[in-house]
């Protein structure tokens, strides 16, 4: 089942956003808008400002950065192979979003949880140096 995509001459920002994926929901993309996170052409944007083929945008969710350019408008959301390909991502964006990914997944790799709870002996321990800021 393929979907085409509907190209429509100018579509709001905030209907691109979610229908590109980059938001679950109208709302959360206005939101992400207004309090800015999204650019357009290196400026802030309002919510109903207008997307046309060839606009540059950057796109902050969460700890990603998307450098993308519109390729096509549509104001319906699709299945995420059609959303897609409503934009392009720079390569240095998605060099940028890899190395972080990467960084992140390193700080994670280090840090190892106990297995179980101290026993009375680790208490001990844990209580004395605990100690040794108040002498």
């Amino acid at each position: 089942m393929t979907m085409q995509i509907e190209t429509v001459p100018g579509v709001r920002l905030d209907l691109w956003l979610w229908a590109a994926r980059f938001y679950k929901t109208r709302a959360l993309a206005k939101h992400a808008i207004e309090t800015g996170k999204v650019d357009v052409g290196g400026q802030r944007a309002k919510p109903s400002r207008s997307v046309r083929v060839g606009d540059a945008l950057l796109v902050v969710r969460g700890e990603e950065r998307f450098e993308v350019e519109v390729l096509a408008s549509s104001t319906v959301r699709g299945p995420a192979r059609v959303a897609q390909a409503l934009y392009r991502e720079s390569d240095a964006s998605k060099l940028a979003r890899e190395q972080a990914r990467a960084g992140r997944a390193a700080e994670r790799a280090g840090f190892s949880p106990p297995e179980s709870k101290p026993d009375k002996r680790a208490r001990r321990l844990i209580r004395a140096l605990g100690d040794i800021d108040a002498l």
